[in-house]
C-alpha cells in the first residue's frame, strides 16, 4: 500500500495524506485526474474512488488504475435513489467513511484527508505545497488551492473568495473528525469550515497553488437553476436577511450581472413556503448572529484603512 515517494522537492520528509474521489460516467476526465495525481510530487498513501453506478467505461478505467497502482482503491454504489440536493454529499461520506476504514485495516498512518472531484486535474506539486501549508500554520484546519473553471475552451480564474473550494480541499485528519467529519448536508463543504470555524481553527484558499476544473461552467439556464439553489441553502443555512441582501448586491456587480434574480427568488421562494431549516443548532446561530458580526468587522476594517489612507 505504500507510494514511492513521500519525501518533498526540498529533500524533506512530509506527512501522509489519503484522497476521496466521487465519480460517476467520468470516462473523459477521470484519466486526466488520475495522472496528475500519479505525477504528484507528494503522493497520496491511499486514493480512493467512490464510483456511483458509472454505466460508461468508468469501471473498467478505475480497474486498470487499481491494477497498475495498489495505492489506488475503489468503492462501487449500489442502485440507490438520487437526490438533487443531497446525493453529491452521500457519495463522498459513502467515499470517506470506506476511506477511514480501508486505512486502519491496512495500516495506513495520515495526517490529512482529502477531497478531489473527477475532473480537477492539480498541478504536480499541489499537495506537496498544501502540506507544506499546513506545517507552517498548525492553527490551519481546512485549506484548498486555487480551482481555475473551464469556459468555452478557456481557462479562467475562479473569484469564489478566500474560503477553502470544495474539490481539492485538505482537512487536518484531528479538524476532520472534531467537526464530524463528512456530513450528508445540502452545503455540506461550508458546514464543515463553519464546524471548523468555531472549533478555533483558521481556513483558507491559496491562490498560488493551481488546479483547473475540466468539465465546462454551466450554460445561462444552469447558472440560473444553480443560483435558485444558493438562494434556497441561504434559507436552509438560516443567514441573516442583511447577508441575503449583501449577497445580491454582490452578484448584480459580476457578470452577467443578473444572478442576484434567482439568488433571491431561491431565498424568497423557501422563507414564503416556510422551507424546513438544518437542524443543526450552531450553524443557524453561526449564520443568523456570528457572521453578520464577522462582515460588520471586515467592513469596518476596510472602512478604516481607507480613511487612514
Amino acid at each position: 500500500m505504500a507510494t514511492a515517494e513521500i519525501f518533498g522537492l526540498d529533500g524533506k520528509k512530509l506527512p501522509s495524506y489519503i484522497l476521496v474521489t466521487p465519480a460517476r460516467n467520468e470516462e473523459s476526465f477521470l484519466p486526466l485526474v488520475a495522472e496528475s495525481l500519479i505525477k504528484q510530487t507528494l503522493k497520496p498513501k491511499m486514493w480512493l474512488i467512490v464510483d456511483d453506478g458509472s454505466t460508461d467505461n468508468t469501471p473498467q478505467i478505475i480497474q486498470n488504475l487499481e491494477y497498475d497502482f495498489k495505492w489506488i482503491k475503489s468503492v462501487r454504489l449500489p442502485p440507490h435513489p438520487r437526490d438533487l440536493f443531497y446525493h453529491y454529499s452521500f457519495v463522498c461520506k459513502n467515499g470517506f467513511d470506506n476511506a477511514v476504514d480501508l486505512a486502519v485495516k491496512n495500516n495506513i498512518n495520515f495526517q490529512y484527508i482529502g477531497l478531489v472531484d473527477a475532473d480537477t486535474v492539480l498541478d504536480e506539486r499541489y499537495f506537496e505545497i498544501l502540506v507544506s501549508e499546513f506545517i507552517n500554520d498548525n492553527t490551519l484546519g481546512i485549506a484548498s488551492g486555487n480551482i481555475y473553471d473551464t469556459n468555452n475552451g478557456q481557462i479562467e480564474e475562479n473569484t469564489a473568495g478566500h474560503l477553502p473550494r470544495g474539490t481539492g480541499r485538505l482537512w487536518t485528519k484531528k479538524c476532520f473528525f472534531e467537526t464530524d467529519g463528512y456530513i450528508v448536508e445540502a452545503a455540506a463543504h461550508s458546514i464543515s469550515n463553519v464546524k471548523a470555524i468555531l472549533r478555533g481553527y483558521s481556513i483558507k484558499k491559496f491562490d498560488n497553488i493551481i488546479a483547473v476544473q475540466q468539465r465546462p461552467t454551466r450554460s445561462a439556464e444552469g447558472l440560473w437553476r444553480t443560483y435558485m439553489k444558493d438562494g434556497w441553502l441561504a434559507y436552509y443555512l438560516n443567514k441573516h436577511p442583511l447577508l441575503i441582501l449583501l449577497n445580491v448586491v454582490w452578484f448584480s456587480t459580476r457578470r452577467p450581472f443578473y444572478l442576484g434574480i434567482p439568488y433571491l427568488f431561491g431565498y424568497l421562494e423557501s422563507l414564503f413556503a416556510r422551507c424546513q431549516k438544518i437542524n443543526d443548532d450552531e450553524i443557524k446561530e453561526y449564520y443568523w448572529n456570528v457572521r453578520l458580526r464577522e462582515y460588520r468587522s471586515q467592513l469596518g476594517s476596510k472602512m478604516k484603512a481607507i480613511f487612514v489612507k
